[in-house]
């Protein structure tokens, strides 16, 4: 019994080993083809004729990938902290004067209690948009410095400057945040009475103001803190030629 499944269990193995070569050999195939080595050409091309356009290219792509990553995974953070008492905590720090409506206006306004109930989600929302954010710029970080900026300076250096710069762009966005909150919340769950579907809406467009601010901020400050050595860049400069 013990031998059957040892031989169920290698040829298992053997299937595996004999897939993966499979896929490896398409994939070679593919890289090969001339179709591929046309574009690779054309794109090797780009980068040594213009390569701050091409980094600018990759740092888009990269951008939208991660605000993607933000717009998935937000609703499902939000709707799992919504089941929690966490919703009923009030976040509501650093006062900074006052609405039109003569309240109270804080740079992180979290009012306890559901949105749909005239709250603002709590603590309960404020970790769901603020976990959200930091996983996806964890992903940035790591693709933007290896991919779009192919940087071989110190990582620790840059990490620190990038937890600083994202830290400036949470309070900046979170400041900006106030002004357009309620009323775009207001606008689509009750004005035009959407509800439900109209908070999630309003909460694609929190996800994709605070992803505008990065995006304008971000770029200028990875250029500075992806740095490349002498010998990257004459490596890279080599391999486009």
């Amino acid at each position: 019994m013990l031998n059957l499944e040892n031989k169920e269990s290698n040829s298992s193995k053997e299937i595996s080993k004999t897939d993966s070569n499979k896929f490896y050999k398409s994939l070679n195939k593919m890289k090969k083809s001339r179709f591929v080595q046309i574009w690779v050409k054309l794109w090797n091309d780009y980068q040594r004729d213009h390569p701050n356009g091409a980094k600018f290219f990759m740092f888009l792509i990269f951008s939208i990938g991660v605000t993607i990553i933000q717009l998935l995974l937000m609703p499902i953070l939000k709707a799992i902290f919504a089941t929690t008492s966490l919703i009923n905590i009030n976040f509501q720090i650093w006062a900074l004067g006052q609405n039109l409506d003569g309240s109270t206006y804080f740079i992180f306004d979290f009012k306890q209690g559901t949105i749909a109930s005239g709250g603002g989600g709590g603590l309960a929302f404020f970790l769901a948009v603020q976990i959200t954010l930091l996983i996806a710029q964890v992903i940035n970080f790591f693709a933007q410095r290896n991919v779009t900026f192919k940087s071989d300076g110190n990582p620790w250096k840059a990490a620190f400057w990038y937890a600083f710069a994202y830290i400036a762009i949470t309070f900046v966005a979170s400041l900006a945040r106030g002004l357009y909150t309620v009323p775009i919340y207001n606008l689509l769950m009750n004005t035009w009475g959407w509800g439900a579907a109209g908070e999630t809406v309003a909460d694609v467009f929190t996800m994709l103001m605070y992803s505008t601010v990065s995006f304008i901020v971000f770029f200028p400050i990875f250029k500075l803190i992806f740095a490349q050595s002498q010998e990257k860049k004459a490596l890279l400069e080599a391999k486009t030629k």
